[in-house]
């Protein structure tokens, strides 16, 4: 056990940001209590059990499993204590309209075999991009990803590096610069979708996620992403932190430069050394820190920002297993730029969409019961101050058009087969999760909000109150917000010395 250093901390929010940041201080001695407004921990990665199936809410490709497995090597720990990840091959099947497949994996020779069935001519221009890849990844990922940009000196020093990266461009023209075939283009450039980015705006330097998938592989937990948020748990306790769920934070309470206390709606409160917020960046500030003069003043100056969309999910079980369907698939829909541009830029649902088919039995056939099948259908939606719809009247009209896509493409009568069925949309977002407008991933991850010019780990100006999680640096995805945590978790542990 770590030596105590007397030293006490609040975490709020029990997402995977807030609980790599409480390992890591309570791993350091600081006595940390994590404080979470739902029933379960997981913020985005929450789930629900219903007829015997099993839903994750929300992350379900882990990759970069190290940067996990550190969170319990700090300690002397093992991860493979608290829960087993399994491999995921191949890492995704894309899928067009025509029919055409594309299995993407890092298995250079059945990849090579994937690029030339769609055009022999893209090898080379492939192998070029994965070497680009691989140098904004040592860039953008191994030197910045845990690194806190606090002030404007500290994004100078690391511009020319990306600069010579040609870190304004986007993903989907970097792609274009070494690939010909329009399908291997849309492959090699979806994965920006994952963390909120529209692949023509992000940032070329988020094709390191290539790397990233490359190296690392991709992954799942057994008994789904909600089991890792419950090693996570787990450990954090072991540790001797201390978890209090179902009770939503209210306030934080500041006395000039300094938070010194959380209260909740229980009416419970608490003084602590220092407080992080791994709960949305806007109601963070606006909301939490309301009383303060800082908190409404970097509240209404967030909420300028750009945010990334929404998500419209639909969570459902079915009777048969459907072995020749992958854990992952991307159904594309008929147009790619034009789709993306109705979503991102002018806020309207489109006719068409691309649907992420997510099938976790095929690879633990534990998520749903004996001779069944759990599946969800996820679609990129414009968040709600782009497109201020009513949810509950549209919502069931979307769900339909996806399941009857789903049914056309791979599962004909996928009406007859359906046990139980849900659906998520932008509204639940923002009730569940005080996402700003429902965004499902925080501020968009475009250049002018990256690093410095996005959430910084420590305030400026309350000098206690700290920050992780996607609205944070380096962004979200499973392996951005656990960088944030070390990060934030690097300055509070030097700050509470």
């Amino acid at each position: 056990m770590t030596t105590p250093t007397g030293k006490t901390a609040c975490v709020i929010g029990a997402g995977f940001g807030g609980m790599a940041l409480a390992i890591r201080l309570q791993s350091a001695g600081i006595a940390t209590t994590v404080v979470e407004g739902r029933d379960k921990p997981g913020g985005r990665a929450y789930y629900w059990e219903k007829d015997g199936f099993t839903f994750d809410a929300g992350p379900t490709v882990v990759t970069d499993p190290d940067c996990l497995r550190e969170l319990w090597a700090i300690s002397g720990h093992d991860m493979d204590e608290d829960l087993e990840l399994m491999k995921v091959m191949p890492f995704y099947r894309l899928n067009w309209p025509d029919g055409t497949n594309f299995d993407y994996s890092n298995d250079e020779e059945d990849l090579r075999k994937e690029i030339e069935k769609l055009d022999p001519a893209d090898a080379e221009g492939y192998e070029r991009f994965l070497e680009y890849a691989a140098g904004v990844y040592e860039e953008g990922y191994v030197k910045l990803g845990t690194v806190p940009f606090l002030d404007f000196k500290s994004m100078l020093k690391a511009a020319p590096a990306l600069a010579r990266k040609q870190a304004w461009r986007s993903v989907y023209s970097m792609v274009s610069k070494y690939i010909r075939n329009e399908k291997l283009r849309e492959a090699l450039s979806f994965h920006t979708l994952l963390v909120g980015g529209s692949p023509m705006k992000t940032s070329s330097i988020y094709a390191l996620i290539h790397k990233l998938e490359k190296d690392g592989g991709v992954w799942w937990t057994r008994g789904g992403t909600n089991r890792l948020i419950a090693g996570m748990v787990r450990h954090f306790e072991r540790l001797g932190g201390t978890m209090r769920l179902d009770d939503e934070v209210t306030r934080i309470e500041t006395v000039g430069t300094r938070a010194r206390a959380v209260h909740t709606k229980s009416g419970w409160s608490e003084k602590f050394d220092a407080v992080a917020s791994n709960a949305d960046i806007v109601h963070s500030y606006k909301d939490l820190l309301g009383d303060s003069h800082r908190g409404k003043s970097e509240g209404k100056s967030l909420s300028k920002k750009s945010f990334s969309p929404s998500l419209f999910v639909v969570h459902f079980g079915i009777e048969g297993t459907w072995p020749g369907i992958p854990h992952h698939m991307i159904l594309f829909g008929p147009r790619y730029h034009g789709l993306l541009e109705d979503i991102y830029s002018k806020g309207i649902l489109p006719a068409d969409f691309s649907i992420y088919l997510h099938h976790p039995s095929v690879t633990d056939p534990g998520m749903a019961p004996d001779g069944m099948s759990t599946f969800y259908a996820l679609v990129p939606v414009a968040h709600l101050g782009k497109m201020p719809i009513d949810w509950d009247e549209v919502g069931p009209e979307l769900e339909k058009r996806i399941l009857d896509e789903v049914g056309r493409r791979l599962i004909p009568d996928i009406h007859d087969r359906i046990v139980t069925k849900f659906s998520y949309s932008p509204i639940d977002f923002a009730a569940d999760l005080s996402a700003h407008m429902g965004s499902a991933f925080s501020l968009e991850p475009v250049l002018w909000q990256s690093a410095f010019f996005r959430g910084h780990n420590r305030d400026d100006v309350i000098e206690n109150f700290y920050l992780v999680g996607a609205g944070t640096h380096p962004g979200a995805g499973i392996p951005g917000v656990v960088g944030s945590a070390k990060a934030t978790a690097g300055l509070m542990i030097e700050d509470l010395k």
